[in-house]
């Protein structure tokens, strides 16, 4: 344990806090203190208990304010994280089916492809067909 000394309203106090803690002790004194006298200031010598019970309001006060707004900050992020999972999700749905379209798609394009190669190979069997029937009309008939 360590030792602090902290002079709060011209009196000094000896404190003990854990090792390392030291620098924290001070700060939260001297912002108490801090306090202690603005209100002091504000509103004249009460006694000093009166002070030290309207500064441990104040600062219950502040507590609690602070703390209302981290729960509504924590309401607000909730709230954000919901939004993006719905959003994330609409995104994911989105592209799946626009992969499904794709590969839709990809078929119909290969089946005409297929279909285009087969009437290729149909009308060039017509063709082949046509001039060999030529051919045989030609040599039978001797128009050569």
């Amino acid at each position: 344990m360590a030792n602090v000394n902290i002079k709060f309203n011209g009196k000094d106090f000896l404190l003990s806090c854990e090792d390392g803690q030291e620098d924290h002790l001070e700060m939260l004194s001297n912002n108490l203190n801090e306090k202690f006298n603005s209100l002091k200031s504000k509103l004249g010598n009460l006694g000093e208990n009166k002070l030290l019970l309207i500064t441990s309001i104040t600062l219950m006060d502040e507590y609690f304010e602070t703390k209302k707004k981290i729960e509504e900050k924590k309401s607000e992020i909730d709230k954000l994280k919901t939004k993006f999972k719905e959003l994330k999700e609409l995104v994911y749905n989105y592209k799946d089916q626009k992969d499904a379209e794709i590969n839709k798609l990809n078929n119909e394009q290969e089946n005409f492809k297929k279909e285009l190669e087969s009437l290729n190979n149909g009308y060039e069997k017509i063709i082949d067909d046509a001039s060999s029937q030529i051919e045989e009309f030609i040599n039978k008939n001797n128009f050569s």
